[in-house]
């Protein structure tokens, strides 16, 4: 099989895995363990010669990493040319700016971070730990999402807060979805030509937004932690402080609660009661009011950061869609930048429509801003920011 990197990707309650080969491309392995921790985890495994799902006694992450090493064990990965392990990890902090080789004392910084993003961090340590001791002889490297945005310039990432706590307490914007950003930059880079100024879109249940030029990060839209910016699936991004203060004092609720609020009950699912995005578009169709509000916010919030990012730029060569809904969803893309005519952008309806997969422009000919969708592979990415360590 040639040289080839496990990657983990542990999620708050998913666990994906890839072997990848990080010249070609290639994931001849692959596969998810989904709903960790509800009662009724999968683990879904597929290699080139075999699929198979199997439900799963995994009421944490450790269980779920038990399964997948004994799935690859089964697919003779690990005597097949396996010579790295690589994580991905959510928020690095301030020290950790660029993929390291794992060793305690980075392990005990992700841990030391794990308070800027306490969903995402304790599940890649698990992942770690877990990988360190099924593979002891190969080297564990981890990437940050936080690390494309290490160097993003002082106005953007400072916070306008008393400068000694900030200092002390280390705040700043520090991003997130960096890993994916930086992936598809450099893609659609490569089929516009040059160093192009982009407007990044990554829509998934997290969204995102980047302004980057020459393949540099120059604002982005997630801060502190992944909570800020654009409306996800149940996070609700930008969001007047005023509200938890009032929340706090008015309505009884706790920290707790409100750290439940803002990662679980707002954005789709608080307004309109699913973030699933295909029920959401499901029940705009069906007439569901709520449903058309949530759909109405989630594009203006959009629009909002174009527009925004333009700004920033001082116009763009292109606005790029990526992830889940961002790769799939056409009427999301054309409704989003519906109205930009002005500014150069517009959605040829055909293009858009079309169904393509691979890195493709849906904008018209001849029009000022290149609207681009491009599939993302944040695992690639990992795999060769390890060989490129190793």
């Amino acid at each position: 099989m040639g040289q080839h990197v496990l990657v983990l990707n542990a999620g708050s309650s998913s666990l994906k895995y890839q072997v990848v080969d990080p010249a070609s491309g290639e994931a001849p392995v692959h596969g998810i363990v989904e709903r960790i921790g509800s009662g009724s985890a999968r683990l879904t495994h597929e290699d080139r010669s075999d699929e198979s799902a199997r439900d799963l006694d995994a009421d944490d992450h450790r269980a779920a990493l038990a399964a997948v090493h004994d799935a690859l064990d089964r697919s003779g990965i690990r005597e097949d040319g396996l010579v790295a392990v690589g994580h991905r990890v959510v928020h690095g902090g301030p020290r950790l700016t660029r993929a390291h080789v794992v060793d305690d004392d980075v392990l005990a910084e992700i841990e030391r971070v794990a308070k800027l993003a306490p969903l995402h961090n304790p599940p890649a340590v698990e992942g770690i730990r877990s990988a360190r001791g099924a593979y002891p002889d190969l080297p564990q490297v981890a990437a940050f999402d936080t690390a494309f945005f290490a160097d993003l310039p002082p106005a953007a990432a400072t916070y306008a807060l008393d400068r000694g706590l900030r200092e002390r307490e280390e705040i700043r914007r520090y991003g997130a979805h960096g890993i994916s950003h930086e992936y598809v930059a450099a893609e659609a880079a490569r089929l516009l030509g040059g160093d192009p100024a982009l407007v990044v879109l990554h829509l998934g249940n997290g969204a995102s937004a980047a302004a980057v030029r020459g393949g540099r990060p120059v604002d982005t839209s997630m801060g502190l932690t992944p909570l800020e910016g654009l409306v996800m699936g149940t996070r609700a991004g930008d969001l007047d402080p005023g509200i938890l203060l009032h929340l706090m004092r008015h309505a009884d609720l706790g920290l707790d609660d409100l750290e439940d609020l803002l990662h679980h009950r707002s954005g789709l699912e608080g307004m309109a009661g699913r973030h699933d995005f295909r029920d959401l578009l499901a029940a705009v169709d069906a007439g569901d009011d709520a449903a058309r509000t949530a759909y109405d916010v989630y594009c203006h919030r959009l629009r909002k950061y174009v527009g925004a990012y333009l700004a920033v730029l001082g116009g763009a060569d292109a606005v790029v869609f990526t992830a889940g809904i961002g790769e799939h969803v056409a009427r999301l893309r054309a409704d989003a930048l519906a109205g930009l005519e002005q500014l150069g952008i517009a959605v040829d309806p055909a293009r858009n429509e079309a169904d393509d997969t691979g890195a493709r422009r849906i904008s018209p000919d001849g029009a000022g801003v290149a609207v681009l969708v491009v599939p993302t592979n944040e695992e690639l990415s990992i795999a060769r920011q390890a060989m490129a360590l190793l």
